[in-house]
């Protein structure tokens, strides 16, 4: 990959994924929400919704991504790629009532977004205030 593939957006696939050090679960189905929900009662969820093909949605994973710093265990991470799970970003938005952005960052407690927010804003987010 190039350089502007890194920076603007290009996908290295899931070995990107892996190599974070986040424990990254993949968000694929519009059933996993209902899971979400449920656990979200005992634990935090986090939704990441990311699109690979926008430089600024980059920049804000990989800031995500230097800043991570939570113990294993302590919130459930989940990676939502827009491009290829539309329908699932659109039952996000229709689910927790959350108009939709990308890229943007959603932690649910108790079945309910406690916080969301998008672009460099995300980087407010303190994830600790929210175990």
């Amino acid at each position: 990959m190039g350089i502007f593939g890194g920076l603007f957006g290009g996908s290295s696939g899931g070995d990107e994924k892996k190599s974070s050090g986040i424990p990254w679960i993949p968000l694929n189905s519009v059933a996993q929400l209902s899971d979400i929900k449920e656990v979200s009662s005992s634990k935090p969820q986090l939704i990441f919704k990311h699109s690979t093909s926008c430089g600024i949605s980059r920049m804000v994973l990989n800031m995500f991504k230097s800043s991570y710093g939570l113990e294993d265990g302590q919130m459930d991470l989940y990676f939502l790629d827009l491009l290829a799970n539309r329908d699932v970003s659109n039952a996000v938005a229709d689910e927790f009532g959350v108009m939709h952005q990308s890229p943007q960052l959603l932690i649910v407690k108790n079945g309910v977004v406690v916080v969301h927010d998008s672009h460099n804003a995300i980087s407010n987010i303190k994830l600790e205030q929210y175990i």
